[in-house]
């Protein structure tokens, strides 16, 4: 494709035609006769109609050396020329697609009708008779010079839709490469199920591919042991990376002059740290729970999350549950807000389950949202069997119908 051609195609995909003076005068054309006679008369009959760019060919092997060596946007050819006959140059270019074959007018005596036609079913534009007038060849170049210029335009379009549509997929693959790469970072911080010193395991599932979930446990010392769940409004990168900065600050103890034994100083620290107004007017809620091994109790504090459930055995073997909640803001909403801890005693034998709204706030196929209740109810009759959390998962699925659940699913279990 010449400067020239490209610049019209650029021109006519951004809104404007070029006219059909500058489409004949732009025009590279190859005229193919054995008679040099006749190719003069239509070379003249071509520089009249303003084409400025004409090659000629003594036959169909000059005319398919011509081809080989550069494109042109029109070929008036002849049908008997010795050597190699017009429908045989069709058919040789026909047979070499990587040529670019351009538009072809057949010219033919009146006795060659029949030959023409063949040489249009191969692939031919349109034919002129030899004796031709101006106003003829005219309208057969220059419908056939449009023609072209539609086709290289519809090509033009077409590779132009390829290259965008690899280069998103390209940067699609680069995104998901990444995530995935970010997925593994932020499984890699939970810490991993354990026996020391109480038996704990958990289950985490995003609804996409980053979600704002996150979670911990750890010894602050002898005698206290943290367990922790937040939830970060929203799912993504942006969440995904609040979740991971707020979950290693609790875990590492590096907030500054907090006592992190203080459920409520903890939350109110972290409010203050990580206000809305500074985080892009994304929040989390956090439940924070502390538990003193010698006492069996346990100083917990929550910030618009759902209450922890306390699983307690009865003499019957039966599950009775106590939620261990209190009332506070979510975490960033203001500064300076205080946070309430409330303390409970835990009866041997009983189990801590921390989770995320997400195991509960669910629509079901029929349209019916589910509740703390329902999960409560779940955990009560199966939450000490060794599979509870895959199984309310799997439980929710079901409820949910197909497709992701539309909420990160994060939930914990202690047994105390």
């Amino acid at each position: 494709m010449s400067i020239q051609e490209t610049s019209n195609l650029a021109a006519t995909t951004s809104g404007s035609s070029p006219s059909v003076s500058s489409l004949l005068q732009d025009a590279r054309v190859l005229v193919v006769d054995d008679s040099r006679l006749m190719r003069m008369a239509l070379m003249r009959a071509l520089t009249d109609l303003g084409v400025q760019h004409i090659k000629e060919a003594k036959d169909g092997r000059d005319a398919l050396d011509k081809i080989r060596e550069a494109s042109f946007d029109l070929m008036l050819l002849d049908m008997e020329m010795p050597e190699m006959t017009g429908i045989e140059l069709l058919l040789a270019i026909k047979a070499e697609p990587e040529l670019g074959a351009p538009p072809v007018i057949v010219i033919s005596s009146v006795d060659q009708i029949e030959n023409a036609v063949q040489c249009i079913e191969a692939g031919a534009e349109d034919y002129l008779p030899k004796t031709f007038n101006p106003t003829l060849l005219r309208a057969r170049v220059t419908s056939s010079l449009e023609k072209k210029r539609l086709r290289d335009i519809e090509r033009l379009q077409h590779r132009q839709l390829a290259e965008e549509k690899e280069r998103l997929e390209r940067t699609q693959r680069r995104l998901d490469e990444e995530l995935n790469e970010a997925l593994k970072y932020v499984r890699s911080i939970f810490p991993p199920p354990t026996e020391i010193p109480f038996k704990i395991d958990w289950f985490y599932e995003p609804s996409a591919e980053l979600g704002g979930d996150s979670f911990g446990y750890h010894l602050i010392d002898e005698e206290h042991f943290a367990v922790y769940l937040l939830d970060v409004c929203g799912h993504g990168v942006g969440p995904a990376l609040l979740s991971v900065t707020a979950i290693n600050q609790i875990r590492s103890g590096s907030i500054p002059n907090v006592d992190m034994k203080d459920p409520g100083a903890v939350l109110a620290a972290l409010s203050n740290i990580y206000l809305m107004s500074k985080q892009n007017d994304m929040y989390f809620t956090l439940w924070y729970g502390v538990y003193h091994i010698p006492s069996r109790t346990i100083r917990h504090a929550s910030g618009g999350h759902p209450a922890a459930l306390l699983l307690i055995p009865g003499a019957d073997g039966k599950l009775t549950g106590q939620r261990l909640l209190s009332t506070n803001l979510i975490i960033g909403a203001f500064e300076d807000v205080p946070y309430a801890s409330e303390t409970h005693v835990v009866p041997p034998g009983a189990t801590l389950v921390v989770l995320c709204d997400g195991c509960f706030e669910i629509q079901d196929t029929d349209g019916n949202e589910l509740s703390y209740e329902d999960f409560e109810t779940f955990m009560l009759e199966f939450g000490n069997d060794p599979d509870a959390l895959e199984s309310l998962f799997r439980w929710a699925q079901m409820k949910n119908g197909p497709g992701p659940l539309d909420d990160d699913f994060s939930i914990v279990r202690m047994q105390l």
